[in-house]
């Protein structure tokens, strides 16, 4: 019997990918004799995807094709029978992959609902610009940013201070740190418990480490600040959603990942988004936008620009228009052989 399910990638490495179907799906395999744990199965991807060039991510809802009659033979009459190779592997194999709602370069994932934007207030110290690179990729993206402070025990005034940036800007902010009560995000976590969700930011800032506070039965691995560059240490190796519905509910159908670190995103190399789409994706430009003396106001140094006096007034914070800055003047020089 040949079958075509629907699932999720929630893993894939070195071309095996683990799939997340439906509980009643599982269930109905589990009927005709195929050994499924935790509602996921493992497959590989048809060859047309390599010969393509297609590159499936963590994320990508995808179509299975499953042969029940294959996944119950023994490896050798499945190669002898049915001469599909490694391709099919266990009778299943991922058939096609739909379109997605959005994705990301880094990190490589698709159909995110919300990404928290994870820095620490200390140790390392935080760097704003590439907080507000992943923040603008999310808001271009459709994906909502969601901030949040870790260590706040090392430098309260700091954390504070950095919670008032974004706050001021629209965005929700939770601070957590060693004696801090975590209730709010976890809260927050389970009011959007259906919706897919991810936790990325520099090494060293305590991404899995809140995790595993949150959600003890993941064991995430976990590391500590280098003395010599008061850098993190890469202790997530890959990306990987874990279903929720062990922490909220059977009914629960969202996941949440962790992400390797990363110190750096590039705006040269990779096409996040245009200098024309600069203003729009910092929020708190949204009331000045169209305000300014000149129609072609370019927000960094123009007589009569109503950003800027947003800016001297406090009402934009001047850290996040340093980053708009930052940003204007890179994507201001790129050039089209630049981008990968």
């Amino acid at each position: 019997m040949e079958l075509k399910l629907n699932g999720k990638i929630i893993k894939g490495v070195g071309g095996l990918y683990e799939i997340r179907i439906a509980r009643s799906d599982a269930d109905m395999l589990r009927g005709v004799g195929m050994k499924i744990e935790n509602d996921t199965v493992l497959c590989k991807a048809r060859g047309v995807f390599r010969h393509e060039k297609l590159t499936l991510l963590v994320g990508d809802d995808v179509v299975l094709r499953v042969d029940t009659e294959l996944a119950l033979a023994s490896d050798a009459d499945a190669r002898e029978n049915h001469k599909r190779g490694d391709e099919a592997m266990g009778g299943v194999m991922i058939e096609e992959a739909l379109p997605r709602r959005n994705e990301l370069i880094r990190p490589p994932m698709a159909n995110l609902d919300i990404i928290f934007a994870v820095f620490a207030a200390a140790k390392p110290e935080p760097a704003l610009t590439t907080v507000d690179k992943l923040i603008t990729i999310a808001e271009y993206k459709e994906i909502e940013p969601v901030v949040i402070i870790t260590k706040a025990d090392l430098a309260p005034d700091a954390a504070e201070h950095y919670a008032d940036i974004y706050r001021r800007c629209g965005f929700r902010v939770f601070i957590e740190g060693l004696g801090i009560d975590g209730g709010e995000l976890e809260g927050y976590i389970r009011e959007n418990a259906d919706r897919v969700s991810v936790f990325a930011g520099a090494s060293g800032v305590g991404k899995s480490t809140l995790m595993n506070r949150l959600f003890p039965s993941l064991g995430l691995a976990t590391g500590e600040i280098s003395q010599k560059t008061q850098r993190g240490r890469h202790t997530t190796r890959h990306i990987e959603l874990y279903p929720l519905d062990r922490q909220f509910g059977d009914s629960v159908m969202g996941c949440i990942a962790d992400t390797p670190g990363f110190g750096m995103l590039d705006f040269v190399q990779f096409d996040f988004y245009t200098k024309a789409d600069l203003p729009y994706v910092f929020r708190e430009f949204e009331p000045y936008i169209g305000s300014c003396r000149y129609t072609k106001c370019t927000h960094t140094k123009e007589d009569g620009c109503a950003l800027l006096e947003a800016v001297k007034n406090g009402e934009i914070p001047e850290e996040r228009h340093k980053s708009y800055l930052e940003f204007y003047e890179v994507l201001k020089n790129k050039h089209e052989w630049d981008k990968k």
